[in-house]
């Protein structure tokens, strides 16, 4: 077992660092927040999938959280888990990777496998990652390992976690790649090699641009069936009773979380900047989901229309305002859009989240407080909009008290006062 360092102990790198430690790894979450930091080696948790008694389990498998980056000096193996947002241009930020790969070259010792997780375009490993781990003077593959394997958490999924979900490794060289595979194997059940880094690279970026343009497609087909009168989730749900060559993507709000609405831009950026031309899939799909949350409000005003009533000054109750169900996570949540064009014509909102107490959803950081009775809120509502199906929520009592429903995630029949989107 080897001496691990994790950089960056969020969504990302916490569970990992967890799973190697009770691997029998000796493990070392690295990041610069001091305050997390003190809660982690306390053992207070801040991300939804690991729980205190988790953490706690961590503690005594030997995981310890530190901010002091001389740790680095120590391991035999560096794990990099830090944010790569989208910068101004629509390319990702990679301010984070760079810092970390400098401080790794800092102090990074003979023998040493450095592993990039953090999700980014094709070629960043070999062109920016690797260069300043190396500064110029250790050879890869010899002196130092260099590898990329794309992170595949899904947070909240109860099902698939970092043991059992299946782990994607591509080395600079094929020794990089052994030794990543090596390492991954001892707490990863399936670990796959790919022909090299860029081909690890392209695999996370193929994965979540399959799903942003399939969700575009249903998120387009939803508006015209709309005005042709036609039940699209009962047509998809139909289609699903194939047993081969269909896979049901279902229309909703929009789309969330840091992958989906964010990831496919890092490729579309990489192939105009480096080739000329634009990734017209992705560039559509990004136009159709980025327009879903107006086509929620428009719907909304329309409804509110048929009953006679102006959206400026309507009472409307939001339900669920987490990109996911069953997390408090908010990251680029499609509530919040929704909430901002719902705003900007005047209605009033209150919303119902048992996952988030206090809500800012617009620029001005008005805060919102939760509603701490749904049914009595949806009753007093003149519409209410279920944008997530949290499993603490009673949708059908909600649904039951409220004069009329928007439901956009299809979890209610259809009935005199539930429309769907």
């Amino acid at each position: 077992m080897s001496n691990a360092v994790v950089i960056g102990q969020g969504y990302v790198g916490l569970p990992m660092a967890l799973r190697a430690a009770e691997a029998g790894h000796s493990v070392v979450g690295l990041d610069l927040n001091e305050s997390v930091i003190d809660d982690l080696n306390r053992g207070i948790s801040h991300i939804d999938d690991v729980s205190d008694a988790d953490l706690s389990a961590g503690l005594k498998n030997g995981y310890r959280a530190t901010f002091d980056q001389s740790c680095i000096a120590d391991a035999d193996v560096v794990v990099v888990c830090v944010p790569t947002p989208l910068s101004e241009d629509g390319g990702p930020d990679l301010k984070a990777v760079e810092a970390t790969a400098r401080s790794i070259g800092q102090f990074v010792t003979d023998g040493t496998l450095c592993i990039l997780e953090s999700t980014t375009y094709p070629g960043t490993t070999e062109e920016v990652f690797a260069p300043l781990v190396t500064r110029g003077t250790l050879e890869i593959g010899k002196e130092v390992f260099i590898a990329f394997s794309p992170e595949r958490i899904d947070p909240g999924n109860k099902k698939y976690g970092v043991k059992n979900t299946p782990k994607v490794v591509g080395g600079i060289t094929p020794g990089c790649a052994a030794r990543a595979v090596d390492f991954y194997a001892t707490f990863v059940d399936t670990v796959v090699s790919t022909k090299g880094a860029k081909e690890a690279e392209m695999a996370k970026l193929l994965e979540n641009t399959f799903r942003h343009v399939n969700i575009a497609l249903v998120n387009e087909m939803v508006r015209f069936c709309q005005e042709l009168d036609i039940d699209l989730w009962d047509a998809i749900d139909a289609a699903d009773t194939k047993p081969f060559g269909f896979m049901a993507f279902r229309p909703g709000p929009g789309v969330g979380g840091h992958c989906i609405p964010i990831d496919p831009s890092y490729l579309s950026h990489r192939v105009k900047a480096k080739l000329g031309y634009a990734f017209r899939m992705v560039e559509l799909a990004e136009e159709i989901n980025h327009a879903a949350p107006s086509y929620v409000a428009q719907r909304v005003a329309l409804i509110l229309n048929d009953s006679g009533k102006a959206v400026r000054g309507a009472r409307i109750l939001l339900v669920g305002v987490t990109y996911k169900p069953d997390i408090a996570d908010q990251r680029e949540s499609p509530a919040i859009p929704v909430a901002r064009e719902l705003d900007k014509l005047g209605a009033h909102l209150e919303y119902v989240d048992p996952f988030v107490p206090e809500w800012r959803p617009f620029k001005d950081d008005r805060v919102l407080f939760a509603s701490e009775d749904a049914e009595a809120s949806a009753a007093s509502s003149d519409i209410t909009v279920i944008l997530q199906q949290h499993g603490g929520l009673d949708i059908c009592a909600i649904a039951a008290a409220a004069p009329v429903v928007l439901d956009t995630k299809g979890c209610l029949t259809p009935s005199d006062n539930v429309q769907r989107l």
